[in-house]
Parts: C-alpha cells; sequence; structure tokens
C-alpha cells in the first residue's frame, strides 16, 4: 500500500512536471489542458498518495476564488506576458487543486458533505466553462474567440468526467455506508 501512494504522489508530481514543462501555451485550450492537468489531474494524484487535512469552508472558496480570477480578469493575459506571474497562476492552481482534493478524499467531512462539496465544485466550473464558451468576445489578447470556447469545451468534458468519476465514488460509499446502518438496526 505503501508503495502505491508512493507511486500516486511521483505520478502526480511527473503529470504536474510535465505540463509545466509542455509547450501547451500558444492556444486557450491547450492552454486549458496544461492547468487541468496541473489542478486537477496532478493535484488528485498528490492527494490520493498523501492525504492532507483541508478544511471545506476555506478550500472550495479558495478553489473557486483562484481557478474564476485567473480566466476571467486581467490576471490571465499578465500571466502569458510574464514568466514569474504564470508559475505563479500554476502554483495557485496545484495548491488550490490539492486543497480540494483533500476536502474530498480526506477524513473530515461526511459522505454527504462530500456530494455537497462536489456540487458546488461542478457549478463553480460550469459556471466558467459556460462563459468561455458562451462570450460574444474574447476575454484573453493572445487568443481568438474560438479558441476560447474550444478551451471553455475543454473545461466542461474534463470536469464533467472527473466529478462524475468522483459522484459515483461517493455515491457508491453511501450506498455502502447506509447499508451498514440498516444491518446495525436489524441486529438490534
Amino acid at each position: 500500500m505503501l508503495k502505491l501512494r508512493r507511486a500516486s504522489v511521483f505520478a502526480g508530481i511527473a503529470v504536474v512536471l510535465a505540463a509545466q514543462l509542455a509547450p501547451l501555451d500558444d492556444r486557450f485550450w491547450t492552454h486549458m489542458v496544461q492547468h487541468l492537468l496541473i489542478g486537477d489531474i496532478g493535484a488528485l494524484l498528490i492527494v490520493l498518495g498523501r492525504p492532507f487535512r483541508s478544511r471545506p469552508f476555506v478550500a472550495l472558496p479558495l478553489w473557486a476564488v483562484v481557478v474564476v480570477g485567473w480566466h476571467v480578469t486581467p490576471l490571465y493575459d499578465a500571466a502569458l506576458d510574464h514568466v514569474p506571474v504564470h508559475l505563479l497562476q500554476h502554483a495557485s492552481f496545484l495548491v488550490a487543486g490539492i486543497g480540494l482534493w483533500s476536502v474530498l478524499l480526506g477524513p473530515g467531512l461526511s459522505t454527504v458533505g462530500r456530494l455537497v462539496c462536489v456540487a458546488a465544485m461542478w457549478l463553480v466550473a460550469l459556471g466558467l466553462s459556460q462563459v468561455l464558451l458562451w462570450s460574444g468576445h474574447p476575454y484573453y489578447a493572445a487568443y481568438t474567440l474560438s479558441d476560447q470556447r474550444a478551451g471553455g469545451g475543454v473545461m466542461l468534458v474534463e470536469g464533467s468526467f472527473t466529478m462524475l468519476g468522483v459522484v459515483v465514488w461517493l455515491l457508491l460509499r453511501l450506498f455502502a455506508e447506509t447499508e451498514v446502518r440498516q444491518r446495525a438496526l436489524e441486529r438490534g
């Protein structure tokens, strides 16, 4: 089990490094893939290998502010123009992702509480992806509107599959917990 956890942490670090080093900045949709690899997939793998304690009332709002703040403000263009800002952007995606996945996979929250967090996470990601998909103007100086829309589509598809997987896992867990409680009630 320890080897599997270590492998997960190393895989997460490898995903983050590969995403950081890959030349994915030339198109918005590829840049979005990069952000999702860092903040979702890499962070998830790291947390699967080494869960951290995180507070839902801090982690979820922080994640939402980081994701939305970088994508619908001039900060995104600043990150494209200045390497240190870009590195800060990616580091904030990783930290916010680790915090959020720690809430969803860690010990501090009930299964129902985790489902509520996933629903809130999905609403934020869905809202942002819809803004990017259906906007009548590009938000970023370096990208076209069609590229921005493709990036919104990438965010929508990846987020939906990731969150659907988490919801299925949580519902299976909830059903198992309910079954255990029911058996305990039947035994008296």
